[in-house]
């Protein structure tokens, strides 16, 4: 680091409707694998934080849920995560597909007066799989960037630095996230849960860790899987125990990938009806419906 250059350390919010790939795109700007990645929308339920560190930069990556419109009081509290991460941005990169643009003016996907006067980048994701006659012109303000190809990316990192604000870095260089790995081995469950489960069943499925022990060889750590019906627990649990043993294996592979060290996932499912509509087991299950937050 050179002294006679001073230090940069800002939020980047990545915003954007429900499977705009802001997950993919988190995971790519940061260089490590936190944010789950779905082809189903809406697997992100809470702001997951990437941290990245060169030289003179620091810049904080937030993902939050994407801006959907909510049916139920999950879906609320996901939006009004979503918006409330946004009013704290120093910066604001709008996601949106390539295959469909024009992306809509932000300002149309968030309640009245939810955005501030950060400077806002339109990013035009998953350019590798659009058609050349549909891919914008690039400008000051517009990327059309690619995870696959890494097309875009370096342009894209070095508008997020220079819109970081003059001042110390917040976190340790070597840091990754602020989130424990607790938080990461419950949502690299849910993504096994998405890549395996089918229909309608992710969304009503919740992890939660009971028990993480990270001094243990292997680290032992216990999850349980709330559903909302009896019968989507047997769905979970699968024939002869099939099917939560390759939810299982699937999630452990990824946490173990995080963690660099061996784990025991034991999994255990359980009934929790109505969960998602539920203020108070939304609270229970680390959610902050919108009447627990502050004003």
């Amino acid at each position: 680091m050179h002294e006679d250059q001073p230090t940069r350390c800002g939020t980047i919010v990545l915003a954007g409707r429900p499977n705009a790939g802001k997950s993919t795109l988190l995971n790519t700007l940061v260089g490590t694998k936190l944010a789950i990645i779905s082809a189903k929308p809406q697997s992100t339920r809470q702001r997951v934080i990437g941290i990245r560190t060169d030289g003179e930069s620091q810049v904080v990556f937030v993902d939050p849920p994407g801006l959907l419109e909510p049916h139920y009081l999950l879906q609320q509290t996901m939006l009004d995560e979503a918006v409330e991460v946004l009013s704290r941005a120093d910066a604001i990169l709008h996601l949106h597909r390539t295959s469909e643009a024009p992306a809509p003016p932000l300002a149309e996907l968030v309640p009245k007066g939810a955005l501030g006067k950060q400077a806002v980048a339109t990013v035009y994701t998953a350019a590798d799989s659009a058609a050349p006659q549909i891919r914008p012109e690039t400008g000051a303000d517009v990327f059309v960037v690619s995870a696959v190809t890494g097309e875009g990316i370096d342009e894209l990192l070095a508008w997020c630095r220079a819109h970081c604000p003059a001042g110390p870095f917040h976190y340790d260089p070597d840091d990754m996230s602020t989130q424990p790995m607790r938080f990461f081995a419950a949502e690299f469950v849910r993504e096994a849960a998405f890549e395996l489960l089918h229909e309608e069943l992710p969304y009503s499925l919740a992890a939660h860790v009971d028990e993480f022990r990270e001094s243990s060889d292997p680290v032992y750590i216990r999850v349980t899987l709330y559903v909302e019906r009896e019968s989507q627990k047997g769905m979970v649990i699968g024939a002869n125990g099939r099917t939560i043993k390759s939810l299982g294996a699937l999630a452990r592979r990824q946490i173990e990938a995080l963690l660099g060290a061996r784990v025991y996932l034991d999994l255990w499912v359980k009934v929790l009806p109505r969960w998602r509509t539920s203020p108070h087991l939304l609270r229970e299950l680390g959610f902050r419906p919108p009447a627990t937050r502050k004003q």
